[in-house]
Formats: C-alpha cells, sequence, structure tokens
C-alpha cells in the first residue's frame, strides 16, 4: 500500500511532459517593436508587448501565468527597461510596513538636508 501511494505522488507530481501548444502568435516589425503570446494545455500563458528603448534597450511590457500543482493560478504582470525587470502579482511576497517612527526619522533627515547639515560616516555633525 504504501508502495502504491508512493507511486501515485511521483505521478501525480511530475511535470505534465505532453502539453500541446495551443496558441503562438508573433510579431516582429522590424524596427525594434514586437508582439507574442503563447498558451500551453496545462495553463501557461505568456504576453509581452516590445519597443525600442532609448538607450538601446527593449522595453517591454507583458504577463504571464501558470498553474502551480496544488491548482493554484499565479498571474504574474511586468514591466521591464532601463530600470530593470519589475514584477507585480498578488503571489509575490511584500515586506510588512515600516513602522511610523521611521517615517519621522526619515523626515527629520530630509529636514536636515534641505537645512544644508551635513555629518560624517559616523553620525557626526561635520
Amino acid at each position: 500500500v504504501v508502495l502504491l501511494v508512493c507511486l501515485a505522488a511521483v505521478a501525480f507530481a511530475r511535470p505534465d511532459g505532453d502539453a500541446e501548444l495551443l496558441l503562438d502568435e508573433r510579431e516582429d516589425q522590424g524596427d525594434g517593436n514586437f508582439r507574442y503570446v503563447f498558451e500551453t494545455s496545462n495553463g501557461i500563458y505568456q504576453e509581452t508587448v516590445g519597443t525600442p528603448g532609448a538607450s538601446g534597450q527593449s522595453n517591454m511590457v507583458g504577463s504571464y501565468r501558470f498553474t502551480e500543482p496544488d491548482g493554484n493560478v499565479i498571474e504574474v504582470r511586468f514591466t521591464a527597461d532601463e530600470n530593470g525587470f519589475v514584477p507585480e502579482s498578488d503571489a509575490i511576497p511584500q515586506p510588512p510596513p515600516l513602522p511610523a517612527h521611521v517615517y519621522e526619522l526619515l523626515e527629520i533627515a530630509e529636514q536636515q538636508r534641505r537645512d544644508g547639515r551635513t555629518f560624517d560616516g559616523q553620525g557626526f555633525e561635520i
């Protein structure tokens, strides 16, 4: 019985090697503008639109989604440009908010900068 349960667990845990391509669209304008979309039968989907960037890079906006083994669908929206890859998703862990006193200290430091006060690396006023 234990062997049967282990075999069943391995069978359900393996990736879907038989996934089929349901959608595959590609457009390349030849001037740095492009678009592609693909979708597979196992729930993977990606869509990306690209445009030329001012610094020679490709600027991209898009999204992708996939299904976790537990059935949960993960979707990620993203931009990629001169500032790097910036994903957005409810599935990406977020840090807790900073305590109120940290914001107060940041405001004090900003006021000191506006007043022209400077400090050395050890925190002493110069």
